[in-house]
């Protein structure tokens, strides 16, 4: 039990590892962008991207949801 909780905990370790080598990358250098001055989002835009997307994206998912679980129609 205890060689299996140990190989379990290095896998995690292992993978969290890679994933924060795999993204240092990113973070490397920010170049111009650091020294360019940021414009914020409009209110459109921020409604868009806060709740417009989400209601899609429930939206979405509910309607095929209700296709999959259609009842099927028995004929006589």
């Amino acid at each position: 039990m205890d060689k299996r909780n140990a190989l379990r905990a290095g896998a995690v370790t292992a993978a969290a590892t890679l994933m924060m080598l795999m993204s240092s990358p990113a973070f490397a250098e920010a170049g111009e962008l650091a020294d360019a001055p940021y414009k914020g989002l409009t209110v459109a835009q921020s409604l868009g991207l806060y709740v417009g997307i989400p209601l899609l994206a429930f939206a979405v998912i509910a309607g095929l949801a209700m296709l999959t679980s259609k009842p099927t129609v028995k004929k006589k």
